[in-house]
């Protein structure tokens, strides 16, 4: 696995190491080194060269660095000399520290990620009101033109839509949502499935707003979902489904929407909930729905993030019900 150093004046790398943690899940073979205003050329230097020694395979090592020609990216250069595999990337921002970590899935190589990864640190740059944007910028994202509603009956694919995700998240469609999820499973669409949002515009705007570039995010309800679900022209279609509740998760599926496995990310705690982990709360109506999609064949996978080790739902409602009773 590549190893990947965070360089950076002050505490940032310290604190984009811990931002990318809460939305990617604990990394390993990842070091943030900062330059204290105490310190200079050479304790950053020593910081990373224990960094890179830490590692796993010290042949691939990425930097990513806070600013060009600062003097932690001027200690990296140095350190890099004689080692051709190794890469430098500067301007680092949290989508590009994403990115990286979910590059290291499927490539093998610091030069790959380095290259990359560049597209996302600046796609991560966004302005709104979006009037402002530069207008070269603005017209490089715009959307394709629309080539014409696709005519009832036609069967795109194997007429099925394709589920890479289904999963119950109170606050729905978030950052990590949107950047690990999105990067581990692939989706062209992320749908929220729920009656309530559909029918708030400003929760409505604020998911297609969250939307990570090259995915399309639409908010519908439940019913409308049925429909898609049994419509043979979105069998091209790879869909994230997002669900507020395990109630709206239920009446999807048992309306047809055909969801063998439910990820369960977060459960808010409200009056009358008790709060069974850090992120899942029920009362009696939730645990009596858990266990209805469980006599449907429903699988559950109990994790925040892709990185995360998956906890036992059983057990959590077993607890959730000792605690209620």
């Amino acid at each position: 696995m590549v190893g990947i150093i965070l360089a950076s004046h002050g505490e940032f790398a310290e604190g984009i190491f811990q931002s990318g943690s809460m939305i990617f899940g604990d990394q390993a073979n990842v070091k943030p080194c900062i330059l204290k205003p105490s310190e200079g050329p050479q304790d950053i230097r020593a910081k990373m060269e224990e960094a890179v020694a830490s590692f796993e395979d010290q042949n691939e090592v990425l930097f990513l660095v806070d600013l060009w020609g600062g003097t932690p990216f001027n200690q990296a250069s140095t350190m890099k000399d004689g080692h051709d595999s190794w890469a430098i990337v500067t301007g680092l921002n949290l989508p590009m520290l994403i990115e990286a970590y979910a590059s290291r899935m499927s490539m093998n190589t610091a030069h790959e990620i380095a290259a990359h990864i560049a597209t996302t640190a600046k796609e991560g740059v966004r302005i709104q009101p979006e009037e402002l944007e530069p207008k070269e910028e603005k017209a490089a994202q715009a959307a394709p033109a629309p080539q014409g509603a696709i005519p009832e009956g036609t069967v795109l694919g194997d007429g099925h839509i394709k589920y890479v995700l289904a999963r119950i998240d109170t606050r729905l469609l978030h950052g990590q949502v949107a950047t690990t999820w999105t990067k581990t499973t692939s989706p062209d669409r992320i749908i929220v499935v729920s009656d309530n949002v559909a029918h708030d515009d400003l929760r409505k705007n604020m998911i297609m707003q969250a939307a990570p570039p090259g995915v399309k995010a639409h908010v519908v309800p439940i019913n409308k979902m049925i429909q898609v679900a049994k419509d043979p022209r979105f069998g091209a279609t790879k869909a994230m489904l997002l669900f507020e509740t395990p109630q709206d998760a239920l009446k999807a599926i048992k309306g047809g929407v055909d969801v063998k496995t439910l990820n369960v990310g977060s459960m808010a705690h409200s009056q009358g909930k008790v709060a069974v982990t850090k992120a899942l709360a029920f009362d009696k109506d939730d645990i009596q729905t858990m266990r209805e999609l469980e006599n449907l064949g429903v699988k559950f996978d109990v994790r925040k993030v892709p990185g995360d080790s998956p906890e036992d739902m059983d057990s959590i409602l077993k607890k959730a019900e000792a605690e209620l009773a």
